[in-house]
């Protein structure tokens, strides 16, 4: 286990909670908006970001169009 507030640990969750905010919190007006509704918008959201979102990391791929090219997919 690491030290409190070590950077190499949190990298990853902090760059998808930032881009999380960026690309589906900050641009909506959420006002009107249920629990209900903004739980299957942050649901579908992760999974766009899981399947297909082109990452530049996984060469201008989607994880998913990867994960074929390797020969995992499922």
């Amino acid at each position: 286990m690491s030290r409190k507030g070590y950077s190499p640990d949190n990298a990853a969750c902090e760059g998808f909670f930032g881009r999380l905010k960026s690309e589906l919190f900050y641009p909506r007006n959420w006002q009107s908006t249920t629990i209900e509704q903004f739980i299957e918008a942050l649901d579908a959201y992760i999974r766009w970001y899981n399947e297909k979102r082109i990452k530049i990391s996984l060469g201008s791929r989607s994880p998913v169009e990867y994960r074929k090219s390797l020969g995992f997919f499922a």
